[in-house]
């Protein structure tokens, strides 16, 4: 398969498209969230309050990257383990959520809601978070502050090196 560019503001319209082993250059707005981070957006859903980031088309990148270090963007930025942001998935997908961006399988659940919402994951390669700092070229806490590196994010990618792990067909790469 051929490598493909891609803007986060076209996943709407291209994430049924892309397919599973695709190799994904990725930029564009992307925003960091794990599972604390999950946890606080889902309670403030719960309470009928807006996310701190609109959920309608977005990628949300399960890093939580570390501090910069001077005349740096930010620091290494690698992807954490995704499983432990399916709880939530499901429905963040039904809301809007285009593409998540992690490592590592899915369960059924989350499966179903990507095949169900037309959406992507993307797989990024874990243990290069210093090489994956490379491609972001900016980086803006947004919310949560308190949760330091696990606070969201929104960064801003340039050519971001990704994998199709799973396509909105339900197709995986990942055994």
């Amino acid at each position: 398969m051929d490598e493909i560019r891609l803007n986060t503001s076209r996943l709407s319209e291209k994430a049924a498209s892309l397919r599973a082993g695709q190799r994904v250059l990725l930029s564009g707005t992307v925003y960091t969230s794990r599972d604390a981070a999950h946890k606080r957006i889902t309670e403030m859903l719960d309470r009928g309050e807006g996310p701190p980031y609109p959920l309608q088309g977005a990628a949300i990148y399960y890093a939580g990257p570390t501090p910069a270090r001077p005349g740096a963007v930010i620091g290494s930025c690698g992807p954490t383990t995704s499983v432990r942001m399916d709880p939530y998935t499901p429905r963040f997908l039904d809301l809007g959520v285009k593409c998540m961006i992690g490592k590592g399988k899915r369960s059924a659940a989350v499966v179903e809601a990507i095949q169900r919402n037309s959406a992507v994951y993307l797989c990024a390669l874990g243990g290069a978070g210093a090489l994956a700092a490379q491609c972001i070229t900016e980086c803006q806490v947004i919310a949560f502050e308190d949760l330091g590196c696990e606070s969201v994010k929104r960064l801003t990618l340039k050519d971001f090196p990704l994998l199709v792990g799973i396509d909105s067909q339900g197709n995986s790469i990942l055994v």
